[in-house]
């Protein structure tokens, strides 16, 4: 089993998520310069937060049209699994690989903070790990995170159950007031309707261990290695 992390020009978060597989999972993990083309020798793919390309155009506008990118929409046609953290969400958004967009948030400011978030769906190979409703404390820092569909598109995506978070109280209650950037339907994290590509914009690689306020990004990735090892 082996991870690959996704480098573009701006990224800033590929070493902790490089941290977190090498040094907490144990498991073998690589680089990924957005220009390669190869992706045979890895497994799972995270694309991490960051700015790419500056963010220039829009977020994820450019990145999506790395010559990377082409070789992931086939990793993923031939089921491999695909993590989007923040950034990485806004490209997946870009390329097609997941519905919708994101837009500035609500209240035009940066956030940098820690968030609440509720499990809605624990049968993918992201959140198998998850009780029902689970709540998780994981960080949140970006200035779109506000996450956009139209109502069509909302409806696909509770008839497929292909929302996978939701922002939250820390007693999972879902209501406006815990909603950080005005995302549609208080939406954290979604995936497709194969569900092996997730993009989320809380960064789980941020709280994956007790001595960083919460450990509860570890769920996420120890359920990625628990469905990868099922499926052998």
């Amino acid at each position: 089993m082996k991870f690959g992390i996704v480098v573009f020009p701006g990224s800033n978060c590929d070493q902790d998520c490089f941290y977190v597989v090498k040094d907490i999972l144990n498991l073998p993990v690589e680089y990924i310069w957005h220009k390669e083309t190869e992706l045979d020798s890895v497994d799972c793919i995270i694309l991490p937060g960051g700015f790419s390309y500056g963010d220039y155009l829009r977020t994820g506008a450019i990145a999506r049209f790395s010559p990377v990118m082409d070789s992931i929409v086939d990793f993923v046609k031939k089921g491999g699994i695909v993590l989007g953290i923040c950034n990485g969400f806004q490209i997946l958004l870009e390329a097609g690989l997941l519905p919708g967009a994101i837009l500035r948030n609500a209240n035009l400011h940066f956030i940098c903070k820690y968030a609440y978030i509720r499990a809605e769906n624990t049968e993918t190979p992201f959140t198998n790990l998850c009780k029902k409703s689970r709540v998780l404390k994981i960080p949140i820092a970006h200035n779109e995170g506000n996450y956009y569909i139209d109502e069509d598109g909302l409806k696909n995506l509770e008839k497929n159950r292909q929302i996978v978070f939701r922002y939250c109280s820390s007693d999972g209650e879902v209501n406006k007031e815990q909603n950080p950037n005005g995302a549609m339907g208080n939406i954290a994290g979604i995936v497709n309707r194969d569900r092996n590509v997730l993009g989320m914009m809380p960064h789980p690689e941020r709280c994956t261990e007790q001595e960083l306020g919460s450990e509860d990004g570890f769920l996420i990735f120890k359920s990625m290695v628990q469905w990868l090892n099922k499926r052998g």
